[in-house]
């Protein structure tokens, strides 16, 4: 028998070793469940041409399309059908003519028909035509779907980098009070600062806590933005890189302009659409015109009575002429309305030009706007290190008060986040520039 200690000594090694591995499984495990993809803003973009809700849907609207240019087309191809029928007749009228005319007659037959349009005064044509330019406007508006989510998924990666650079300068800010404490603390201690001092610089540390915890939450909030965009619905996501704002030249409003009416998708789908519209007035207006079809069909039929039986293939061809002449006026209001649809569909065009032209100005107002801020702030915030170095200095040597340290500081922050903000403002709006302008993630320049 064991002794009792002894027993306790093994229990307590097991719950131990339980632990340990208990540790371990969760290290283990950890990144499974909390997994956080750094990406890049290139793996970014092709993420969200990939997944994008968005595109995933303009991707299903061109698939539909396709379907509905197979379904227009199938009009010009011959159509088959396959058709059985048996039934039972008599009829006793007949009796005047002959008393087997009377008999109940057994009739079964089976064929196949077809039917081919040889003319139809360009319905099949149009219809055709309309189908294959609502194709091409599909693909249109899939590249305004990528477009938009590549400008959208780039503002909200720089977002997340700005966050991240005003967490860091808050977090400087609560450090350089936290030294300002401990400086005011020691001075207290050899007697050349006062119990006011000291308070000051507490007040002063719980005063800066406030906005590092914004900041920090500010960080989450660009991070789940950007997940949201790119539909990743497992982990977390991160960014890697740096604001950084090359200022080089710019295009200017007059090509920007030109370069937008020619290669803006969403003008390119307008103009699809008006071909569209333009197909379906031509197909209004044949609804009332002649068309000609060929006929015919091939197959069996079974002729029994109850003394007479007979079988035999049969077969039927010819031209059918078909001249709705008068509907009562309801293809002149069809084409009425498919005209009314196309005069509405080029106003829509004019209305999306002057609109775009309004884009492309204030586009490239924003960069040539947050270029100049950029500059300026450049050497704003070197002057205002240079500043605080100085203030803290003399604060140190007893010839500068706290309270030109402290405004040393503000200034210094507001310049750095300043000039954060202009870079990543200058950085989206040239992305913007690109998105005006219809070019963004095709490779112009």
């Amino acid at each position: 028998m064991k002794s009792r200690n002894e027993k306790i000594g093994f229990a307590r090694f097991l719950g131990m070793a339980i632990a340990s591995v208990t540790v371990v499984l969760l290290l283990y495990a950890a990144p499974v469940y909390a997994q956080t993809r750094v990406l890049t803003l290139e793996e970014a973009l092709a993420i969200a041409a990939e997944k994008n809700r968005d595109i995933e849907k303009a991707r299903e609207y061109i698939a539909w399309a396709q379907g509905k240019y197979i379904e227009e087309r199938a009009a010009a191809f011959p159509q088959l059908m396959a058709s059985a029928s048996l039934g039972w007749d008599q009829d006793e009228s007949q009796k005047i003519y002959s008393p087997m005319q009377t008999q109940r007659t057994e009739r079964r037959i089976a064929q196949i028909g077809l039917t081919q349009p040889l003319f139809t005064w360009g319905q099949v044509s149009a219809a055709i035509r309309a189908a294959k330019v609502g194709l091409q406007s599909a693909e249109e508006q899939l590249r305004v779907y990528r477009q938009a989510a590549g400008r959208d998924v780039s503002a909200a990666f720089y977002d997340v980098l700005l966050a991240r650079e005003l967490h860091a300068l808050a977090l400087h800010s609560l450090e350089q009070k936290k030294r300002h404490l401990e400086e005011a603390r020691r001075k207290l201690q050899v007697g050349v600062a006062t119990d006011y001092d000291v308070l000051a610089a507490e007040v002063s540390v719980e005063n800066a806590r406030p906005e590092a915890i914004r900041t920090e939450n500010q960080i989450r909030t660009a991070r789940e933005r950007l997940r949201f965009l790119l539909a990743i619905e497992n982990g977390e996501v991160d960014v890697t890189g740096r604001l950084e704002a090359d200022l080089t030249p710019h295009r200017s409003y007059e090509e920007a302009f030109a370069m937008a009416r020619e290669k803006r998708p969403d003008l390119a789908d307008l103009r699809y659409r008006i071909g569209v519209y333009r197909e379906l007035v031509v197909l209004a207006g044949a609804q009332d015109k002649p068309r000609v079809d060929l006929k015919g069909a091939y197959g069996w039929s079974t002729l029994e009575q109850p003394t007479v039986y007979g079988d035999g293939p049969s077969w039927s061809v010819g031209v059918q002429l078909s001249y709705p002449f008068f509907d009562g006026f309801r293809t002149k209001g069809r084409v009425a309305q498919a005209e009314s649809d196309l005069r509405r569909i080029q106003i829509d065009e004019a209305r999306q030009i002057n609109a775009v032209a309004l884009e492309t100005r204030d586009a490239v107002n924003a960069v040539r706007e947050s270029g100049e801020i950029v500059r300026s702030l450049s050497g704003t915030v070197g002057q205002a290190e240079r500043l605080l170095t100085m203030a803290e200095k003399g604060y140190e040597l007893g010839v500068k008060t706290r309270l030109e340290v402290e405004d040393a500081e503000l200034n210094l922050r507001q310049a750095k986040s300043s000039l954060s903000r202009a870079r990543r403002d200058y950085l989206v709006a040239r992305v913007n520039l690109d998105w005006v302008a219809g070019i963004l993630g095709e490779g112009q320049k």
